[in-house]
């Protein structure tokens, strides 16, 4: 490698001397990650190269806070782009090994350590803060995917539950699909909210695109309906299949005193739009 060496140099300004052999040495230790540089550049704009001199800066100078922040900021890019987390756990073994092969040859130049104690201690040093790094982009990396995941499944949830108004007076709530017990607690959260942000008197509830509903989640469903009763809303039923009412039967519920049963949809609508 012969880096280049002048007297009374510090570690910094030997590194910044042989810059262009430090990244030569790092793209030979970084077989697959060399290949993806260009890459990483135009998805995400990260600059691999300079990123490694910044962290091996940091490091060598011993700012444990400035490794933290670089390193939680990494973690944010590369969990907001999806990027390969193999690549990132190489590209760092990467920069560590090098980091040393130039740390070894700066010592033999100037006797930067006296006694075999001194190179463990500083051996100690440096692998803490990359270590340190590592830690930290995983914990901020993994903080945001898990961020990311909860806001996808609460978009989802909404989704799941779509509240169409009408007018002001009237919405409708289309079910599809199948209404497990889970899904159900969705259900009674955004209509008991809805309800009391709009003030709305009838509710229509359309389940002819209900899949499937276990005779549990049909009780449940009766009492959600009480709630909207309670709320001073009425509830209109309509596309009731059925397999639903046999269900409905067996769980030994009524909906007749708390709701409204009608046909289909588009013919309670009908009727709805033309009296009201």
């Amino acid at each position: 490698m012969g880096g280049i060496f002048e007297k009374e140099q510090s570690i910094n300004d030997y590194l910044f001397a042989n810059r262009a052999s430090f990244e030569e040495a790092l793209l030979e230790e970084a077989v697959n990650v060399r290949h993806k540089i260009v890459e990483f550049q135009e998805i995400a704009n990260i600059n691999l190269l300079e990123n490694a001199h910044r962290l091996v800066l940091y490091v060598v100078e011993q700012k444990k806070e400035q490794v933290r922040d670089f390193a939680a900021q990494e973690g944010v890019i590369w969990a907001k782009y999806s990027m390969t987390l193999s690549f990132k756990l190489e590209w760092i073994q990467a920069i560590r090994r090098t980091l040393w092969k130039f740390l070894r040859e700066y010592d033999a130049a100037s006797s930067l350590t006296d006694s075999k104690d001194d190179i463990y201690i500083l051996e100690g040093k440096i692998n803490e803060l990359i270590d340190e790094f590592i830690n930290t982009f995983f914990v901020r990396y993994s903080a945001y995917k898990d961020a990311l995941i909860e806001e996808q499944k609460k978009l989802v949830e909404n989704l799941s539950v779509p509240i169409i108004p009408i007018n002001e007076h009237i919405s409708v709530l289309p079910l599809i699909g199948d209404i497990d017990d889970q899904r159900l607690s969705v259900i009674e959260e955004k209509v008991l909210h809805e309800i009391d942000r709009t003030h709305v008197e009838t509710l229509i509830m359309d389940l002819s695109g209900v899949s499937d509903m276990e005779a549990e989640v049909v009780t449940r469903l009766f009492r959600i309906i009480e709630g909207i009763a309670l709320m001073g809303c009425k509830s209109e039923i309509t596309g009731l299949r059925p397999d639903f009412v046999r269900k409905v039967i067996h769980a030994g519920v009524s909906f007749e005193q708390k709701a409204e049963t009608r046909g289909t949809l588009q013919q309670t609508l009908r009727d709805y739009l033309i009296v009201h």
